[in-house]
């Protein structure tokens, strides 16, 4: 049990979570904004404006950079591993949706005649533009330096 109470004390993962569900709150927002309603999957959803992913590995490799040095080989593991994850979420999930758009066109154009044939849609937001993925990056990295500020502040008083 007393992992457990470790790992809640872990400020560098709690706020890489933060990160993670603020890019998600804030989708709901954007949401919200461009189509005039309440989309409550947002918050779960893959894609869309801004990246959780990228939000959450920034904070993280940032992070790691503020705690264990940024001439640490944790930092360098982190930081290896946020591009890793960012080129997936700009790239190969990009490319799936993609895909996926395409397929659900052939399955439209293909179900207009007289088929028995399962009609099920294939998900097509998997992934980010790299606009997403900047900003999702920069929110990361923003979220986990005001925490660093706030808890050096915290130390201070």
């Amino acid at each position: 049990m007393q992992d457990f109470g470790n790992i809640i004390n872990n400020h560098v993962l709690l706020v890489a979570l933060v990160a993670c569900l603020t890019a998600q709150a804030i989708k709901l927002i954007v949401e919200i904004v461009k189509n005039r309603k309440v989309n409550i999957r947002a918050l779960v959803e893959t894609g869309g404006m801004p990246s959780a992913h990228s939000a959450l590995v920034t904070a993280l490799a940032t992070g790691v950079g503020q705690t264990a040095g940024w001439d640490s080989s944790e930092f360098a593991i982190a930081v290896v591993f946020a591009v890793i994850v960012m080129y997936d979420a700009a790239g190969v999930r990009q490319a799936a949706g993609k895909q996926a758009r395409v397929l659900n066109q052939i399955i439209d154009e293909f179900f207009q005649g007289e088929h028995n044939f399962n009609e099920d849609r294939l998900k097509e937001l998997l992934g980010h533009t790299p606009v997403q993925v900047i900003v999702g990056s920069i929110l990361g990295i923003v979220i986990s330096w005001v925490a660093q500020l706030a808890l050096v502040g915290a130390r201070a008083a």
